[in-house]
């Protein structure tokens, strides 16, 4: 990326959304050039499956399907499905994220189904202070859902998910998600033109 002739440089920034996101936090905590990470209902231990890298594996957060409900409408709910990453052995998985470089930003849906996201942020907090990083930037939105698109995307409530390949219910209520979105991008903006700018604003998007 920084070789790209559109990529300015010195640095780059990263946004990741769900297993995105958890990518994005492997990518900061372990690869150089990175200063500023931003994740969008993501969590923070590495998920799906083992994480390889040089002679190192983090293992993926373990899941007890069987914790699944289902919707009135007939989709899945799998937010009570993953094991807590605080609790043993599944510590193991945890990312790293004090070796990042530079801060980060967690965007919460507060009405996400997928994740615990807003818990995964604060957990990241804790850490970091541990190992006296400074506290991340933490945003959260209450009747959002999973999938904090840009501004102006219809309201994805549910799918069916192409991993899986079953109607996953995402959650988000639709003026409070709208609004979210719209806020959302301008602090995403703000965020990246901070730290890889150094400028404290962005203009409105006209999007």
């Amino acid at each position: 990326m920084l070789q790209h002739p559109k990529v300015k440089g010195p640095s780059v920034g990263l946004l990741g959304f769900s297993k995105g996101g958890d990518l994005c936090l492997s990518m900061a905590s372990f690869l150089k050039g990175i200063t500023a990470t931003v994740v969008i209902n993501a969590c923070v231990a590495n998920t799906i499956a083992p994480l390889r890298y040089k002679d190192m594996i983090i293992p993926h957060l373990s899941s007890d399907p069987g914790k699944y409900t289902i919707t009135e409408s007939g989709f899945f709910n799998l937010v009570d499905i993953w094991n807590n990453p605080l609790e043993e052995p599944n510590q193991e998985s945890l990312i790293p994220l004090e070796k990042a470089q530079g801060p980060f930003l967690f965007i919460v849906g507060m009405d996400d189904h997928n994740w615990k996201s807003e818990f995964y942020a604060h957990v990241a907090s804790e850490r970091l202070q541990v190992h006296g990083k400074d506290r991340p930037q933490i945003i959260c939105y209450p009747g959002t859902g999973h999938c904090i698109d840009p501004p102006y995307f219809p309201l994805c409530r549910a799918s069916v998910h192409e991993v899986l390949g079953q109607p996953i219910f995402y959650g988000g209520e639709s003026k409070a998600h709208s609004r979210a979105q719209v806020d959302a991008w301008q602090q995403i903006q703000t965020f990246f033109h901070k730290h890889l700018n150094g400028e404290k604003s962005v203009k409105p998007s006209k999007l």
